[in-house]
């Protein structure tokens, strides 16, 4: 156990509601990171809580005691982490939850929502635009969809199987394919003519840019959110692309804008209220105390959208 961290200048205490497993609290667990506190640590990022404290100057934002609050607040150097029962956070990060939102729905989406928010505005999608989403069912990749869809996009996804092809339906995705039965080129040239898609957001985390880039207009835009591997830009090159790499930790990491990602998701919180916006959570139920089970589960791949962590409910 430690003690109840005591918020700083233009900081709040937050006590916690729930929170989410995302892959970056797998990784840095696994293996130390410049970005994460020294091990042990206190690991997670997404918040979901009350307001109890507030430190000088927080009140400038906005935020009272006994507001609920969630947002992208912890788990990376210089600051606490979400898995526990009280965090001290920058109230920039954060934004009031929505009654109408959950404290388990507000745990699921900070992350995955400015992650997927970030990579759509810096590839300028907008009305009419083709993409084409790798992981449409995941955690990044559920969010995408349905900010493709506010943006206007004409939205195609891929996924493994006829459970998940219903999934992004529901989600609102406009084509679903199942890239186990299908190949690159083949939908391509089924789906755009063999022209290539405007943009390509690859929300799996995987290695394989290359098949992103295959799927690719000329000049087009390609969103990864992870790109710690060796790959060919060949295909870049020669199609003139624009690769956008997308990791929303930076703004905490280094005290940059911090502000942006309050306000996503404040915006977010209005995209819900209008039924543009919401969380895919897996079925799972985890309490605090089985937060190894819930990183196991993760691992497993066996989970469908995010899974949360009860910690105060």
């Amino acid at each position: 156990e430690v003690a109840i961290p005591q918020p700083g200048p233009g900081e709040v205490l937050i006590k916690m509601a729930a929170t989410s497993v995302n892959p970056i609290d797998i990784k840095c667990r696994l293996a130390p990171r410049p970005i994460t506190n020294d091990l042990p640590a206190i690991l997670g990022c997404d918040v979901s809580g009350t307001v109890v404290k507030l430190g000088s100057g927080a009140s400038s934002h906005a935020l009272r005691e006994g507001d609920r609050v969630y947002g992208c607040a912890g788990g990376v150097r210089g600051v606490g982490g979400s898995y526990a029962q009280y965090i001290s956070a920058d109230a920039r990060l954060l934004s009031p939850a929505p009654d109408f939102l959950g404290v388990r729905e507000a745990a699921a989406m900070p992350l995955v929502t400015i992650t997927a928010w970030e990579g759509l505005e810096r590839a300028g999608v907008k009305e009419g635009d083709k993409v084409l989403i790798h992981g449409g069912a995941g955690g990044v990749g559920h969010i995408a969809i349905q900010l493709a869809k506010v943006r206007g996009a004409e939205v195609f996804t891929t996924v493994s199987s006829p459970v998940k092809e219903k999934i992004a339906a529901d989600l609102g995705a406009d084509h679903t394919i199942n890239y186990r039965n299908v190949g690159v080129a083949d939908y391509v040239n089924e789906m755009t003519g063999g022209a290539g898609f405007d943009v390509v957001f690859d929300a799996t985390g995987g290695g394989n840019i290359c098949s992103s880039f295959e799927a690719t207009k000329v000049n087009g835009q390609v969103v990864t959110i992870v790109s710690q591997y060796e790959a060919d830009l060949s295909q870049m090159h020669f199609k003139g692309l624009s690769l956008h790499v997308v990791f929303m930790l930076i703004n905490m990491l280094h005290n940059l804008n911090r502000e942006k990602h309050g306000q996503i998701m404040r915006e977010a919180a209005q995209l819900v209220h209008e039924g543009k916006l919401r969380p895919l959570l897996d079925q799972s139920n985890f309490s605090l105390d089985d937060i190894a089970d819930a990183h196991r589960h993760v691992e497993s791949g066996k989970a469908t959208g995010k899974v949360v962590v009860d910690i105060d409910v």
